[in-house]
């Protein structure tokens, strides 16, 4: 009887360049830059397996080919040394660097004055040039994003709050989110958001089901392609109901759309937004402690439910804590 075949996940484009001229390997590591390639040996470089990205490394190939270099192009699985979940978080990690530099473009465009008047045409023409070319970057960035890296709701929600503003500036109207403050409206309803949870999906879960329904359900999902079914609501993803907004974290969009004030909600968001951010803004001094304990149930768990479970036991004692102390 024949042994079955199992096909890899992964393509590998191994390749021998001539070091002359210099430019033609510039050239090459750009191009597989902007493929979201990631290399896991010198000269050997790594693609989720499709259609797509077959093709996008055939054209790669035959580029080398023409300059006088030799690439192989072959379909693989890694049985021992590096693990799949490894290759996956090489992906994630480039990809989240990525989105920290359109981060911290779009806050220094927040941060510049915007112009104002007639003779000021000229800075506002630049600052929307600017912000155009942001938002392409971010969409290069995401469209090579195979696996959700962390950082994108956070690039999208900056990048969309420079947008409202220079709008509100040129044309006098303020896009604000849509205030909800009934909770019945959201009871009986699946929660859906990527797979992978960290610190603002874990800490929008446990407010989900301590303050507005005890008995909510969650689904865990790709990042990309993900066509909601009635009765389900997202959060802290791509189009989602609740989502970053300007520069606050999903949290921070839940709490003021449901219209929830509690005392010892304030400072679990500004913890939570200082990590999901990365931007320091409220500085509190337990944030760093909280940050490694995050990060140390994502390591251990992979599973989501279990990350929920216990992001939720953390968020529990960290409420009951702050609730005391501010009464």
């Amino acid at each position: 009887m024949a042994e079955a075949v199992i096909e890899g996940r992964w393509l590998l484009l191994i390749h021998q360049i001539p070091p002359k001229p210099d430019y033609f390997r510039v050239k090459i590591w750009r191009r597989l830059q902007r493929l979201g390639a990631v290399a896991i040996k010198n000269s050997v470089y790594v693609l989720p397996k499709s259609e797509q990205t077959q093709e996008d490394f055939q054209w790669v190939l035959r580029e080398i080919v023409e300059g006088r270099g030799e690439a192989s192009l072959c379909e693989a699985r890694f049985v021992e040394g590096l693990s799949d979940d490894q290759v996956e978080a090489l992906f994630q990690a480039a990809r989240g660097a990525e989105y920290d530099q359109v981060a911290e473009e779009a806050r220094r465009l927040s941060a510049m004055p915007l112009p104002d008047g007639q003779i000021d045409e000229t800075r506002r023409t630049q600052l929307e040039i600017d912000l155009a070319r942001l938002k392409r970057r971010l969409a290069e960035v995401v469209a090579i994003d195979f696996f959700g890296a962390p950082g994108r709701e956070a690039a999208e929600g900056l990048v969309s709050g420079v947008e409202a503003r220079m709008h509100e500036k040129r044309y006098g109207k303020q896009i604000v989110s849509a205030t909800v403050t009934r909770r019945e409206d959201f009871q009986g309803k699946v929660w859906v958001t990527r797979k992978g949870i960290h610190v603002d999906r874990m800490a929008s879960a446990w407010f989900i089901r301590r303050f507005i329904d005890s008995d909510a359900r969650f689904k865990f999902v790709p990042p990309k392609g993900y066509k909601p079914l009635p009765g389900e609501l997202r959060f802290d993803m791509f189009e989602a109901e609740f989502t970053h907004e300007g520069d606050r974290c999903t949290l921070e969009v839940l709490i003021e759309r449901t219209g929830i004030h509690d005392p010892g909600l304030s400072p679990i968001a500004e913890i939570v937004h200082d990590i999901d951010l990365k931007d320091s803004k409220f500085g509190r001094q337990d944030t760093p402690g909280i940050e490694r304990l995050i990060a140390g149930i994502a390591m251990a768990h992979k599973d989501d439910e279990n990350r929920l479970a216990r992001g939720a036991a953390v968020f529990d004692d960290l409420y009951e804590y702050f609730k005391r102390k501010s009464s």
